[in-house]
């Protein structure tokens, strides 16, 4: 798929950029996003975006961060899509397992319900785009910054709890 025009992502841009600072805010973009169903984006999703392309740290994306941004959801919408096999617009557990796995994760059954549970914010047992996206990056983050501990890669660590709390604060989810 190719990436839009310059011209078509400055037109959606300036949609978004309700204020017209430049930036794009969370609450700009929130509004902006569709879940492919009728319920709102979800703000922690959209701040957790917001923060992977803020390259400046202004709480906002600038025009050529949008199309970064642009090309990441749309990149995470095609993941979902693909996963998503009965096409009801959301993730169940047996598809979140089957998505998991093939980025690499080998997770137990327990656990994955334990996903399913944290990342459904309308308690149907599934999981819609937003947070699906949600679910990921969350993962990836916390696994990289295990991975930091486990030099031998082996799936255990020996950490002591204020070694904990400092990687565990210093994470941006």
């Amino acid at each position: 798929m190719a990436m839009p025009s310059r011209e078509f992502l400055w037109t959606v841009f300036t949609r978004i950029d309700k204020d017209r600072s430049g930036y794009i805010s969370a609450d700009e973009l929130q509004v902006a996003l569709s879940n492919g169903s009728w319920s709102p984006f979800n703000p922690e999703t959209v701040r957790l975006m917001i923060g992977m392309f803020d390259r400046h740290n202004r709480g906002g994306i600038n025009f050529e961060d949008f199309g970064a941004l642009w090309k990441y959801v749309t990149e995470w919408q095609r993941c979902f899509r693909s996963f998503d096999r009965d096409n009801s617009g959301n993730i169940d557990k047996q598809e979140l397992h089957t998505a998991l796995q093939s980025f690499g994760y080998r997770l137990s059954d327990p656990l994955v319900t334990t996903l399913v549970r944290k990342f459904d914010r309308h308690g149907f047992g599934t999981i819609l785009f937003d947070d699906f996206i949600q679910c990921c990056v969350v993962l990836h983050t916390l696994t990289a910054a295990f991975r930091q501990y486990d030099t031998d890669q082996d799936g255990v660590i020996t950490i002591h709890y204020e070694q904990f709390l400092n990687m565990v604060f210093n994470l941006k989810i």
